[in-house]
C-alpha cells in the first residue's frame, strides 16, 4: 500500500514499511496492536470508509460470503490477528524463503476480504467485505522489506502459477492476487497464464490489482492482464480514480484504494493507498456473489460485478474507470438476474475474458460474424459464377 501523507494520530503510533506481493509495490504505515488501550479497534472500524462506498450493509442482508473459500496469494496471512481468528487455513509457502519477514501485506488483504472484527458484538477492528467467508493463505512472494527480495537469491519463479493451481485443487472458490509482475516480471509467463486458464475451467474466480504506476510508466500488470482475471483499479473517497491507479484496456472495475485501514501481520493495523486494497475488496464482492449464487461461472460472476458497477463511463468502459465503481448490492442484483435467466442476452462483460466453461466472450463475436459473411460471399460467387476480387481485412 502506498505511503500516506497523514494518518489519524489516535490510530497510528509508529511508521514503517510493510510489503506488497510481487513487483507492484504498495507502502503502508504500522498502527497499534488491538490489545493496547485507547480504543484502537474502534478507531480502525470508524476509518473503514469503504463499507459505505461499496454499500455493504445492504448487501449483507442477502449474502455475507458463507461457504466460500477465498485463496489469498500473497506474503502469508497471520491467522492469529484478532480480526481473523478462526478464519484462516494455512496453505503452503511456495517462496522457498525463511519467514523472517512475512504476513504483513497478506494479512492486510485478508482483513479486507474476510475480517470479522473482535470485541463485544464484533464492533471493533476491521470487518471485511465477506465476513462469513474463509481464507486460504498461500505464500507466493516476499515482503517488500525483505532483503532477500531485492537480492533475488531465493524463491520459486513459478510460485504464483503453483499457488493458483494449489488453490484450485484445494477448494478455493475465489483467488485474490493483490500483486503484480509475477514470475514473468512485466511480460507475464506461459506457466501463469496456463494456471489462470486451469482455474477458470474449474469454475474459480480470479481477481488481481491493476497496478500502482498509472501516474508514471503505466505498465501492463500481471496477473491482472491475463485473460479471465478481474482487474481492479483504485478510487478515492470521492470515487475519483486515484492518480497511481493503472489505466489499461483490460481494467474491469474500480474500488476504494486510498486511506484504507486494515489488519496488519503484527496483530495491529495499517493504513495506506494502492490497487491491492481495491482488488481484495472486489474479491470479497465476488465471494458475496458466489455465496448467494454458487452455480454461476467465473464469466458470469465477472458479468454481475461489471453490470452492477455504478458511476459508469458514458461509453460503458474506460481505461481509467473500467465499467465503473464496484457496488455490492447491485452486483448481487445482477447475479440474481443471471441465475434466474432474466438478464438480456445482449448484456456482456468486457471483452478481455479467458477460455473456460463460460459463454463465448463478446470479443469473438466480430470474428464469428466475419466468418459467416465470408462464407456467404464465397457461396454467392460460386453460384453466380461472377468473379470478384475480395478486399483484404484490415
Amino acid at each position: 500500500m502506498r505511503m500516506l501523507a497523514s494518518l489519524l494520530p489516535a490510530l497510528i503510533l509508529a511508521a514503517g514499511v510493510a510489503g506488497v506481493a510481487s513487483s507492484a509495490t504498495d507502502d503502508v504505515r504500522t498502527a497499534a496492536s488491538p490489545s493496547l488501550p485507547g480504543g484502537v479497534g474502534a478507531a480502525a472500524r470508524a476509518r473503514q470508509w469503504q463499507l459505505r462506498a461499496l454499500r455493504l450493509p445492504g448487501a449483507w442482508r442477502e449474502s455475507r460470503g458463507a461457504g466460500v473459500l477465498v485463496a489469498v496469494l500473497d506474503t502469508g496471512v497471520n491467522g492469529r490477528h484478532p480480526d481473523l481468528r478462526g478464519v484462516v487455513a494455512q496453505g503452503p509457502d511456495l517462496t522457498g524463503a525463511p519467514k523472517r519477514l512475512w504476513g504483513h501485506h497478506g494479512t492486510a488483504m485478508a482483513g479486507l476480504i474476510a475480517g470479522r472484527g473482535h470485541g463485544e458484538g464484533r464492533t471493533e477492528g476491521v470487518v471485511g467485505v465477506a465476513p462469513a467467508a474463509r481464507v486460504l493463505s498461500i505464500r507466493v512472494t516476499l515482503e517488500n522489506t525483505d532483503p532477500l527480495r531485492a537480492e533475488r537469491r531465493t524463491g520459486r519463479r513459478d510460485a504464483l502459477a503453483a499457488g493458483i493451481r494449489y488453490a484450485v485443487d484445494h477448494g478455493a472458490d475465489v483467488i485474490s492476487m493483490s500483486l503484480g509482475g509475477g514470475s514473468g516480471a512485466w511480460e507475464g509467463s506461459a506457466a501463469e497464464e496456463e494456471a489462470v486458464q486451469y482455474a477458470i475451467a474449474r469454475g474459480v474466480v480470479l481477481v488481481a490489482s491493476a497496478g500502482n504506476d498509472g501516474d508514471t510508466t503505466n505498465r501492463k500488470n500481471f496477473p491482472a492482464a491475463y485473460p479471465g482475471v478481474i482487474a481492479v483499479g483504485a478510487v478515492d473517497r470521492r470515487l475519483r480514480v486515484a492518480p497511481f491507479s493503472n489505466r489499461q484496456d483490460y481494467l474491469s472495475v474500480v474500488a476504494p484504494g486510498t486511506d484504507i485501514v486494515t489488519a496488519d501481520g503484527a496483530e495491529g493495523y495499517v493504513a495506506g493507498d494502492g490497487t491491492s486494497s481495491a482488488a481484495a475488496m472486489v474479491a470479497g464482492v465476488a465471494a458475496l456473489v458466489r455465496s448467494a449464487h454458487p452455480g454461476l461461472s467465473p464469466y458470469h460472476v465477472r458479468m454481475a460485478i461489471e453490470r452492477g458497477a455504478r458511476r459508469r463511463p458514458t461509453s460503458g468502459h474506460s481505461r481509467a474507470y473500467g465499467h465503473g465503481v464496484a457496488d455490492a448490492p447491485l452486483a448481487l442484483r445482477e447475479a440474481r438476474r443471471l441465475a434466474h435467466g432474466t438478464l438480456s442476452p445482449a448484456a456482456r462483460p468486457g471483452p478481455y475474458f479467458g477460455r473456460g466453461p463460460a459463454a463465448p466472450p463478446a470479443s469473438r463475436a466480430p470474428v464469428v460474424a466475419g466468418m459467416v459473411v465470408l462464407a456467404a460471399a464465397m457461396s454467392a460467387r460460386v453460384v453466380t459464377t461472377r468473379r470478384r476480387r475480395r478486399r483484404d481485412s484490415p
